[in-house]
């Protein structure tokens, strides 16, 4: 009441003062003699006298407006010493023109044991092969090999294998595409389910056939629509080993746009699949088509329980290179592993590609006339016009010798004298002649060779860990075990290029708009598993089993399948048909998990659009769920339907928010929607206390009087002018608004640092070559360096300052630029980075390709990082023998660049290609629109360009030492990473005719994880009843691995770290642990139950799942 008062008197003081002050001038004018002059005569003279008397009385009430802004912020301040807390109040100027906002100050601590950070600075893994090693050895000069174009010739001596004969191991196969070309269901219809239909009867004819099978999306599809004879007929094939399921990931993922968990995902859903239908496990790994090759992909089959695994698309160079030592086989290990725990034994496929004609040796030529599909009369022929002749008794001597010296050119490649030989193509096997063709044919041959020792030669069909069991036994060693004298590698396999200097970094960036919603539903995905297993677990101890909705399971299994479906390497790549396209945006849309947030998509290719709430007499309601794994504080926006409004906590308190303007056009706003910014602080998070909290939005007619004006004050610059829509904007804005129309980003300081970092944002575009080969969405193929940027018009930049956030908006033609700035204390990663969000549209460009360059002056030389898959950092270096487009890698999640002072971090919300073309430089390409085909199967260009919207995060650190080149980011750099692709979400309640049911906080795990944890998924794990979920669930957890030598003083958030330990019992709030049991990655292979009182330990970097039972 006394804070009531003081308002009200010091109300009426200024609404006094003002009224007495217009009385003072209206009375000086009445008093002013000229006013005696009669009306009639009015001379000249009297006029300018008149005019004079006009300007001091519009000088008076300037000077009088000035007195009146005084005192409100005097009012202000008095307001801000009542006597209720700060934390109730909503943001105010104070006298000298900044924000005040009520923030508890509560302390924030950083306690990372100096064990946790030993780990990065630890010595490097001990490989014989580094890949960024290799690159500095090659010369990549492409010289004509022959017959093998892109190797040499290889020769041997008759008798080599007189003591220890060739072992041959033919694997057909049919490379399935979930959705290219063609749709995933067309694909099915039109051959995919005949390949299943012929595979069931033809392998069946002869226990000598073997067949591999990758993509479990296809096989569970004709599954479900088999007669039971089938299904059994397929059960006894896989169970005597006649058929092999090899990977058995939902699809054969993407490489280099895939984040890790959603390859963990879709592994995950293929096992599970497979294990519910058939019990049957994969053992080998088989990735013949994804364009370039990540080193977390050894590091996911490895935790899955997988000993082999096989590659294809690697550089030209690199096989050649790997050829002539002999490398082509070896133990794949993860550049942090000191010693060989994550060492997976890897087979690299030598020549250009996976069909026939190079699979059998070198010569292309000679081994397409092996491929008897292409007998005579087919619709496919060899290229090099010498056609299959079928095998026949008259011809099988000369022709077993013909293919025989073909295998015996290429085992000369490895260090065993085992060879695998891969049989089959695209869509392969979908006609019953195919498969006698191949069969019969084949088996004659083999069973020649095989009665003739003087070949010295064993010949079969096998499947692919028939082989790698073979190489195993022949070197003495168990599977998944390094063989005596096999090198040991580390690093990746990208850029690639099949030939010539055409590099596949174009699809590093295509289809930028479904990179990003693909990421964004990932994220709904995640949150929506975790919030179901807890409330199932819940509803479970409460006995409301029967009354929660445990049916819609299903739903979340359609989701994950979809998403799942998406990770394929024609689908996040955007290297599909238009059509195909269509067909996935609307599997998102239709078939995906869309938690009621406040971002709703009308169409699969629209950007999500915000509900309006409509605000009337009754309160409306709004759930806030923070999906990760730490305290964060958020800025949540809404759009309502009055600029008068507050918003209540559950507890009634009242929120600091920002009232913005609805922006319709670059200068244009809404008169009827206003956007309301809420700064809040959800202090529990899914692993601190999950946190839904309920806040009330009223329409509020009991706001003081100068609430009635939006809390924010703005400008707009056109054409070099201002327009100054707002008295208040502040000088310092303007000035950066005048730098910030060229570069729009200029420099970044940190609160604590006085030393200013120039950090340019530069626009630029690149085009393509005129040449007949040209950038498609595969190919990278620029016409030279990039060039600068340019419009005729000068942009509109639009500058806002408010409590909670100020940013400036650049309107460019084809994009515009907003880069935000939160006004916060800390360094709290939710709100502490600049937050940069470029909105991409290029529908009416032709060959070009938008860039975003950072200019910084930090001294990073050649060398630059990018994530893999987001799980871990890869150092790059920039090589001029390369032309510009091998520079260019990919970025799922970050890229730094670094000296010995600073590093800035450019944190991505979607997969993009990312390069550093000169020292203190990170370079990302936007979107690509681009008018022809590149050759590689697709058969269009990439034109059906959206409106894009591509969001950043800028992280600048200062170094605490000058210690040796580390290859992880920090904790703030996790964290940032995290919060930028887990956002809050807003979760609108929707008004009903009997009120709204009582919501409060939902709270149902207590326990603290430290914070070098991250909490990949709480999935629950299925039942023999696809509609319902079984009592078990998966919980899968990451240790981060952390650079310590970044400062973090005051991060904004509690943290602590506990050297790998954590206990799983003390994590759920009104539930008990009944089973804790560590599995492999899959969920397919367990070990033995912990006791439900124990503590689990990870080392830094590792991904473990386990079982549980909570109820």
């Amino acid at each position: 009441m006394k804070l009531k008062k003081q308002v009200t008197v010091c109300g009426g003081a200024i609404f006094c003062v003002a009224v007495f002050s217009l009385y003072l001038m209206l009375d000086r004018v009445q008093h002013d003699p000229a006013r005696r002059q009669s009306a009639g005569n009015f001379p000249r003279s009297q006029i300018s006298v008149l005019q004079n008397r006009i300007e001091q009385l519009e000088q008076l009430l300037e000077e009088n407006h000035q007195i009146i802004s005084h005192i409100k912020d005097s009012v202000l301040e008095l307001t801000d010493t009542g006597a209720i807390s700060p934390s109730g109040h909503l943001p105010f100027r104070s006298a000298n023109g900044s924000w005040v906002l009520p923030f508890d100050g509560r302390p924030t601590f950083l306690s990372v044991k100096p064990l946790d950070c030993q780990f990065a600075l630890g010595r490097r893994s001990q490989t014989d092969l580094q890949m960024l090693d290799v690159y500095s050895l090659l010369s990549f000069d492409n010289v004509d090999g022959g017959v093998w174009k892109q190797g040499f010739e290889i020769t041997y001596e008759p008798n080599e294998w007189d003591d220890e004969p060739l072992q041959v191991f033919v694997v057909p196969h049919s490379h399935n595409d979930p959705g290219w070309i063609k749709t995933f269901d067309k694909y099915y219809n039109d051959q995919t389910q005949h390949i299943f239909n012929n595979l069931v009867v033809k392998l069946a004819e002869d226990p000598r056939r073997k067949f591999i099978w990758s993509e479990i999306s296809f096989f569970a599809k004709w599954w479900e629509s088999a007669d039971v004879h089938k299904q059994e007929a397929m059960r006894k094939l896989i169970l005597s080993g006649q058929l092999e399921m090899v990977t058995g990931g939902w699809v054969m993922t993407d490489e280099a746009n895939a984040h890790y968990s959603a390859m963990i995902d879709q592994l995950i859903e293929g096992h599970q699949w497979l294990e519910k239908n058939l019990g049957v496990s994969p053992h080998s790994g088989w990735a013949v088509d994804p364009f370039g090759h990540s080193a977390t992909m050894p590091y996911l089959l490895k935790r899955a329980n997988m000993s082999s695994m096989l590659i294809q698309r690697v550089h030209y160079s690199i096989k050649k290179h790997f050829a002539a030592t002999r490398s082509l086989e070896f133990m794949w290990r993860q550049a942090w592993d000191i010693e060989s725990g994550t060492d997976m034994f890897c087979h690299m496929m030598p020549f250009y590609s996976y069909d026939v004609p190079h699979t059998c040796g070198p010569d292309p030529k000679i081994c397409c006339q092996f491929d008897f599909k292409r007998l005579p009369g087919s619709r496919v022929n060899c290229p090099w016009k010498v056609p299959p002749r079928a095998i026949t008794d008259a011809n099988v001597a000369e022709r077993a010798g013909v293919l025989l010296d073909q295998y015996r050119k290429k085992s000369k490649l490895f260090r065993s004298k085992v060879l695998l030989v891969p049989l089959g193509d695209d869509f392969r096997y979908d006609k019953a002649l195919e498969w006698d063709q191949q069969y019969f044919n084949y088996q004659k041959l083999f069973d020649y060779m095989n009665s003739h020792p003087e070949m010295h030669v064993k010949a079969q069909f096998a499947t692919l860990t028939d082989y790698f069991n073979a190489v195993y036994k022949a070197k003495g060693v168990a599977p998944g075990t390094r063989p005596p004298d096999y090198p040991v590698l580390s690093g990746d396999f990208f850029t690639y290029a099949d030939r010539e200097d055409h590099y596949w970094s174009g699809y590093y960036t295509s289809r930028p708009f479904y990179k990003n919603m693909d990421r964004v539903l990932e994220s709904h995905l995640r949150g929506a598993e975790i919030l179901y297993s807890l409330a199932v677990a819940h509803a479970r101890r409460a006995g409301l089993e029967g009354r929660y909705p445990v049916s819609d399971y299903y739903l979340l299994t359609d989701a994950r399948r979809n998403i799942g479906l998406f990770q394929h390497h024609d689908a996040i790549t955007g290297t599909a048909k238009e059509a195909v396209v269509i067909d996935y945006g609307n599997r998102f849309l239709n078939k995906s998990v869309q938690i009621s947030s406040d971002d709703r998509r009308a169409t699969q290719d629209s950007l999500p659009q915000r509900t309006l709430i409509e605000l009337e007499s009754t309160p409306r309601y709004l759930v806030l769920f923070n999906p990760v794994e730490q305290e964060r504080l958020c800025v949540v926006t809404m759009l309502v339907n009055s600029a008068r409004v507050r918003v209540l906590t559950e507890d009634g308190q009242t929120l600091p928010v920002q009232l913005s303007a609805q922006w319709v056009s670059a200068v244009e706003m809404s008169g009827e929607v206003y956007q309301v910014c809420l700064f809040v602080s959800i202090c529990s998070s899914i692993l601190n206390k999950v946190r839904l909290k309920t806040y009330t939005l009223v329409s509020s007619f009991r706001l003081l009087s100068w609430h009635a004006s939006p809390l924010w004050d703005w400008l707009i610059l056109s054409n070099n002018k201002k327009t100054k829509l707002n008295n208040m904007v502040k000088t310092n804005l303007q000035e950066i608004s005048q730098r910030i129309s060229i570069f729009v980003l200029s420099s970044i300081r940190r609160k604590d640092d006085p030393q200013e970092v120039r950090v340019q944002i530069q626009f630029l575009t690149y085009g393509t070559r005129p040449s007949k080969d040209k950038s498609g969405a595969y190919l990278f193929l620029p016409d030279g360096n990039a060039k600068p940027y340019s419009q005729r018009e000068a942009p509109v930049v639009r500058v806002v300052e408010g409590p909670l956030f100020s940013e400036v908006v650049a309107h460019y033609q084809h994009f515009q630029q907003t880069v935000r700035v939160h006004n916060v204390p800390g360094r709290h990663p939710s709100v502490s980075q600049p937050n940069t969000i470029v909105m991409v549209d290029m529908r009416d460009q032709n060959n070009k390709e938008l860039a975003m360059r950072l200019v910084t002056d930090i001294q990073s030389g050649d060398t630059f990082y990018t994530d893999l898959n987001g799980f871990q950092i890869q150092p790059r270096r920039y090589f001029q023998k390369l032309p510009l487009q091998a520079n260019f890698y990919p970025m799922p999640a970050m890229a730094y660049i670094q000296d010995s002072r600073y590093r800035l971090t450019l944190h991505t919300a979607q997969a993009l290609g990312v390069s550093s073309l000169a020292s203190g430089q990170l370079e990302v390409i936007l979107d690509r629109r681009l008018m022809q085909d590149d050759n590689r199967g697709l058969g269009q260009g990439l034109k059906d360009n959206k409106r894009t919207a591509n969001r950043f995060r800028l992280l600048l650190e200062r170094r605490s030492n000058s210690g040796k080149v580390i290859s992880f980011p920090s904790l703030l750099s996790h964290m940032t990473s995290t919060i930028l692709n887990h956002e809050v979400l807003a979760l609108p309640v929707l008004p009903r005719k009997h009120g709204v049911p009582p919501m409060h906080t939902f709270a149902p795990l207590a326990g603290t994880l430290p914070c070098d944890f991250h909490l990949l998924n709480l999935r629950s794990i299925q039942s023999r009843d696809a509609h319902f979920p079984s009592p078990y669930t998966a919980l899968l957890l990451h240790r981060l691995g952390l650079d310590c030598g970044l400062e973090a003083q005051n991060p904004g958030f509690n943290c602590t770290t506990t050297q790998g330990q954590l206990s799983i019992s003390g994590l759920f709030r009104g539930l008990d642990l009944q089973l804790l049991q560590p599995m492999s990655l899959s969920l397919m292979h367990s070990q033995p139950p912990l006791s439900n009182d124990s503590s689990v330990n990870l080392e830094p970097m590792e991904i473990s799942a386990y079982k549980l039972k909570l109820c």
